[in-house]
């Protein structure tokens, strides 16, 4: 997965705006394409001419994030970064870089491996067979998964380098550029005295403050495998980030089985449990990687970790088409209604 295709399996969220709004304060909003589906923020603020200057930088900022880190761009830097493996050469990071790559190592070590930046290889390797309806090779799969390993990166924290050792290595920030993009964006917008706005980067929402007039913003979860339906009870947060995934659109149907876009970096293979995770936490960038690793985690290693995290989760799991809730405690602090009990909805 890469962030310069639409990360389809983050639309299981979706806001729900207030249309409330104070005297001195209007509510705008701008959407545009970036990464290949719609980027939208959302601001209240007493004067027009702000808030289109405040949208229009945050974009420009967007946009040189998505220079830095997307691998569909032929000259960014992670592409730079990646045509330097094998090649004994210390790459020197840019300072946004560096900040992300450390965040990926300090996911790889708490997620227990189960989210990797090194996965690139299979990644493109998946991408391909999706496309080409064709299901990969073993020997393909067990050849790619030896690129793999995010303990292979050498890191110099002093000189901010990066050294990929292996040729072929190829690293892919689709799980974690969007939260950290929808983070930066959110905290610019902050620095420019907005106290209420909402960033939302194709799924991946991260917030400030609340619509006037409410104790939050009202978001949705849809229905694991639905596109259009969602749950009933919605959440409500403020000063948080959230997001969803799951497999909606990208998996490919194989001798009777569904593999996610999701890759297991221990087998190489797309994951096959019907599971839909949605967490909620302080930081968009945290919220963003560990919808991955809860998707590959057993439910209670993906509560522990969570929680270890100061975050929420829910788990929604489709076994033989009934649906299954499993929730951190913390996570029914969130619920705008009562909340699904765990067990058949």
């Amino acid at each position: 997965m890469n962030i310069c295709l639409p990360r389809f399996y983050f639309l299981t969220i979706f806001v729900l705006y207030s249309a409330i709004s104070q005297a001195q304060l209007k509510r705008y909003s701008f959407t545009t394409n970036k990464m290949g589906s719609p980027f939208t923020i959302i601001l209240y603020s007493e004067d027009s001419a702000k808030a289109i200057h405040i949208a229009g930088q945050c974009f420009q900022l967007v946009d040189s994030l998505i220079y830095i880190f997307s691998d569909y761009v032929g000259n960014s830097e992670l592409n730079r970064l990646c045509a330097s493996a094998g090649t004994n050469t210390a790459f020197k990071c840019s300072p946004a870089l560096f900040e992300i790559l450390m965040r990926s190592k300090d996911a790889y070590e708490k997620s227990s491996g189960t989210f990797d930046i090194t996965l690139g290889p299979l990644t493109k390797l998946w991408r391909k067979a999706r496309k080409g309806k064709e299901f990969p090779d073993h020997t393909q799969i067990k050849e790619k998964l030896l690129l793999t390993g995010f303990n292979k990166i050498l890191i110099d924290t002093v000189k901010y380098t990066a050294t990929l050792p292996q040729k072929g290595m190829q690293l892919d920030l689709g799980g974690i550029a969007q939260g950290y993009i929808a983070q930066q964006a959110i905290n610019f917008i902050k620095k420019q005295n907005i106290e209420n706005a909402l960033v939302d980067v194709s799924g991946d929402i991260v917030c400030i403050g609340m619509p006037p007039n409410t104790d939050g913003w009202t978001v949705a979860i849809n229905v694991p495998e639905s596109e259009d339906q969602f749950l009933p009870n919605h959440l409500n947060i403020a000063n948080q980030a959230v997001t969803t995934s799951g497999d909606v659109y990208q998996y490919m149907v194989h001798n009777g089985k569904k593999y996610s876009h999701i890759i297991n970096p221990s087998t190489g293979y797309g994951i096959i449990s019907q599971r839909n995770v949605t967490v909620i936490a302080a930081d968009g960038t945290i919220a963003d990687w560990l919808t991955k690793a809860c998707s590959i985690l057993s439910i209670n290693k993906a509560k522990r970790l969570v929680q270890s995290m100061n975050a929420a989760v829910l788990i929604v799991e489709v076994k033989n088409e009934k649906m299954f809730f499993h929730y951190s405690k913390n996570f029914e602090h969130f619920w705008k209604s009562q909340h699904p009990h765990e067990n058949q909805f």
